[in-house]
C-alpha cells in the first residue's frame, strides 16, 4: 500500500516531525538535568502521538487496501487473509 491521499501524507509527516521534536526535547531535558517527572510526562506525550499516528495509518490501510475494489465481487478467502494481516499489524503497532 502507498498513501495516495497527499493531504493525509502531509498530515502524517507533520506528526512525525512533531514527534521528532519531542524526542529531541527529551534529549535536551536529560542533558540539562530536568526532573524525572517532567521527562516521563514528555515520554507519555510521545507515546500518545505515536499511537495516534499508528491508528491513523492503520485506518487508512484498512479503508483503502482491505476492501475489495467496487468492480470486483467479494472474495471470502481474500477478505479473511486481509483481516488477519490487519490484526497482525495492529498487534505490532505501539
Amino acid at each position: 500500500m502507498k498513501l495516495e491521499d497527499s493531504e493525509l501524507q502531509d498530515k502524517l509527516a507533520q506528526r512525525l516531525r512533531r514527534i521528532e521534536g519531542q524526542v529531541r526535547g527529551i534529549e535536551a531535558m536529560l542533558e540539562s538535568g530536568r526532573e524525572c517527572r517532567e521527562i516521563i510526562q514528555q515520554l507519555a506525550a510521545i507515546q500518545s502521538a505515536l499511537h495516534s499516528f499508528s491508528r491513523t495509518l492503520l485506518e487508512e490501510y484498512a479503508v483503502t487496501c482491505l476492501l475489495p475494489p467496487e468492480d470486483q465481487p467479494a472474495d471470502r478467502k481474500a477478505q479473511e487473509r486481509n483481516l488477519r494481516e490487519l490484526i497482525e499489524l495492529i498487534n505490532k503497532a505501539p
